[in-house]
């Protein structure tokens, strides 16, 4: 399987700064997307080290691994990277009052061979989209999410829930952080989409579907994306990581030959 990676960040209409933080590393399928919280820029920093931290230690082991790593030991190693970068934020946050309480959401994908394994903290996601169906693969570390799972909150009030943005878990924060990790298979012509709520609380699914649907380039889709976000509104940063599985050339043109087509 071949990845094809964009990414794109924005402002927004309503932010003076960007405290949302993209990556990525074509040559290991490393992505990783944070969305920073704190006063003062704090939640800028946070959002940089996370990635620029992450995508040091993971490109490297990625790159010493190679495609040999199992998923368990491709598990662990992002573990320890999350846990390292969380160190690093918290004890940042600990030695320099006007960043006390910064912290960052966090989704990281390693995207390899038919798989991708998932991390993530907080309420940025990560999307597939598979034919013509849009599948949120992520579930929300929020205060919203647990109301939901507890059945307080149907999905169709969360969509004007006010509470939507207090996550529970986040990068930087404590001492230790829990991710959340899961393996996926992916299939030709899959498109993943990782965002922050920037754009998941400005624009519906359907309307990404469409979007993703469409006939436009990668990089077209994720423009896409972010102004019809800001054209809802744009009340936070947007940030958006698109992935799509391509089908090696010689396969694909072998399996013509053998349909005729």
């Amino acid at each position: 399987m071949i990845y094809e990676i964009c990414s794109a960040t924005d402002t927004g209409l309503a932010r003076d700064n960007n405290e949302d933080a993209v990556a990525f590393d074509s040559l290991t399928g490393l992505c990783i997307l944070a969305d920073g919280m704190g006063g003062y820029e704090a939640g800028e920093i946070a959002s940089g080290m996370a990635t620029a931290f992450i995508k040091s230690e993971m490109s490297h082991w990625l790159s010493m691994a190679g495609k040999n790593a199992n998923a368990i030991e491709l598990k662990r190693a992002m573990e320890i990277s999350v846990q390292n970068a969380n160190h690093s934020i918290f004890n940042a946050a600990r030695s320099n009052p006007e960043y006390s309480g910064m912290g960052t959401t966090l989704v990281v994908g390693v995207f390899q061979a038919g798989r991708v394994v998932l991390g993530h903290i907080g309420d940025s996601r990560c999307y597939r989209f598979r034919v013509d169906a849009l599948v949120q693969i992520t579930k929300d570390h929020s205060l919203l999410q647990a109301q939901m799972d507890a059945g307080l909150v149907t999905p169709e009030q969360a969509l004007t829930a006010a509470n939507k943005n207090l996550v529970t878990r986040a990068l930087g924060v404590q001492s230790e952080v829990l991710l959340d990790v899961t393996e996926h298979r992916v299939k030709a012509g899959d498109i993943y989409l990782m965002c922050s709520d920037g754009l998941s609380d400005m624009v519906r699914d359907h309307v990404i579907a469409d979007i993703l649907l469409g006939h436009a380039t990668l990089e077209q889709k994720s423009r896409q994306l972010i102004s019809t976000a800001n054209a809802n509104g744009g009340r936070d940063n947007i940030s958006v990581v698109l992935v799509r599985a391509v089908e090696p050339t010689a396969k694909r043109s072998l399996l013509s030959r053998i349909l005729g087509k």
